[in-house]
């Protein structure tokens, strides 16, 4: 595998600015490889190249910026077992789940090249034919985080290439790798300048916010980051889509079916070590079901098999890092200090690499930190209540909004309940699953804008009213 990694600006291979950086395994907690370290330079010479290029490929045609997305997901297929390792290598999944990631990659590509950007027609009378384009907005910035690091990527950059714009994208300095081998590919489709990566800490991401010449920021990460996102953007008016921080409650109902359901609520919660963004975080689960629930969780977190990525067999990787891990490992404690129970878990799971056991905590309540904190790692909170009433309003009773789910058997009864949860997505009997086609955004504090499908597609554009007068 290659170990020697390049910026690249304006098609070129380029080495950074201030050296390089190193990239741990979080399963190893050895170096990957060194990262090239960006300079502030840099990043406004990737943003000047990506503004001569959107001189032209805004004006490149549909039929034009289709091919191309779908010459790129050719790319990715040819490489998807190298992406797929690259991935598990600094990000810790195991490998079937890289590859389901890079799987995704592709799928999403090819689904936002077959978007098509709607001309509204407002009016055509005798008088006058008033029409509603979309355009591009110029240069796109994308900030990304580790958690999907490659699906992520692509979630920002395809609609900002398939509705003409240019891209500067800065990974996650954790997980910088497959960001840097998507843009190679990438850029042995597309004119040179179009897409373009910067990687490194120290101001880089400040720098792409600030700067004069993006016209829009795409971030998926914390909501504090967000917030700082948000005020610095205000300087030049930047659109912003923000996918911020979640702390997703799930409500089951009386009336469900814990044998069948008890697996799914498992995977949603620990999809990815618990590290998803829209993975179910808290559960408040009835009375009449609690112990045997939580017994059937506890068993499906004993089942798992926790270690490299690498490791044929293993489905359960590492924390991505050290801060990561810490919290999680912080937040369990608390828990177990205030009164709660640890079922199963709430350890660390040998002596090397950030591996924490599938944790299910029990006799726990809101207001201990597991249950009002995102934990984002391998650890669920599982609350009792007795009226469905008070379980909607303690879902509720969270600054977040990102997701939530209802579980239960009279469906109509469980889209009466999900209907009254404050948060951009609800499931029904599933949990964190995201579709191509499907709108996906946050409430109150988990974010602003919306991703995928043509909602999210036009999220990169702006209107521009062509007023044919008749007269």
């Amino acid at each position: 595998m290659n170990t020697q990694f390049f910026l690249t600006i304006g098609g070129q291979s380029l080495a950074g600015e201030r050296g390089t950086f190193k990239v741990l395994n979080p399963a190893t907690e050895e170096v990957v490889a060194e990262c090239p370290f960006a300079s502030p330079e840099q990043v406004d010479q990737a943003v000047k190249t990506a503004e001569e290029a959107f001189n032209s490929w805004q004006y490149s045609s549909d039929e034009t910026r289709v091919a191309a997305l779908n010459a790129i997901a050719d790319k990715f297929e040819v490489h998807a077992e190298e992406l797929a390792e690259f991935i598990t290598l600094e990000q810790g999944k195991p490998l079937d789940l890289a590859r389901f990631e890079v799987g995704g990659a592709i799928a999403w590509t090819r689904y936002t090249a077959s978007l098509e950007i709607p001309v509204e027609v407002v009016e055509d009378s005798d008088v006058r034919r008033a029409e509603l384009h979309r355009k591009p907005l110029g240069v796109v910035g994308s900030i990304t985080p580790w958690n999907w690091p490659l699906m992520i990527a692509i979630w920002h950059v395809m609609p900002a290439l398939r509705t003409g714009n240019t891209v500067v994208v800065k990974p996650s300095s954790m997980t910088p790798f497959n960001t840097l081998r998507m843009v190679e590919l990438m850029n042995e489709v597309l004119p040179a300048g179009v897409i373009n990566v910067v990687t490194g800490e120290g101001g880089i991401g400040s720098r792409m916010v600030k700067h004069e010449g993006i016209r829009k920021i795409v971030f998926t990460g914390s909501t504090p980051t967000g917030q700082t996102i948000m005020r610095s953007a205000a300087d030049n008016l930047k659109r912003l889509t923000l996918e911020l921080g979640g702390n997703d409650a799930g409500i089951v109902l009386p009336d469900a079916d814990i044998d069948t359901l008890a697996p799914a609520i498992f995977q949603t919660a620990f999809i990815n070590m618990g590290q998803t963004c829209a993975a179910l975080k808290r559960l408040y689960v009835h009375d009449s079901q609690y112990d045997a629930l939580v017994e059937k969780l506890a068993e499906q977190a004993r089942a798992q098999k926790v270690g490299s990525g690498m490791t044929p067999g293993v489905n359960f990787g590492p924390v991505q890092n050290r801060d990561q891990f810490d919290l999680v490992a912080e937040l369990v404690e608390d828990a177990r200090q205030n009164g709660a129970s640890v079922v199963t878990g709430g350890e660390r799971v040998g002596d090397k690499g950030y591996f924490y056991a599938p944790t299910i905590v029990a006799d726990i309540t809101d207001g201990t930190r597991l249950v009002d904190e995102e934990q984002f790692g391998p650890a669920l909170p599982v609350v009792r209540y007795s009226d469905v009433e008070d379980a909607i309003r303690r879902a509720n009773d969270n600054p977040n909004g990102l997701g939530g789910s209802v579980w239960g058997s009279d469906i109509e009864q469980a889209k009466a309940v999900a209907s009254r949860l404050e948060c951009g997505t609800v499931w029904i009997n599933n949990h964190s699953e995201v579709l191509p086609h499907c709108p996906f955004g946050g409430a109150k504090m988990s974010g602003i804008g919306t991703e995928f499908g043509t909602d999210g597609l036009l999220e990169y554009t702006q209107v521009q009213l062509l007023n044919i007068s008749k007269g």
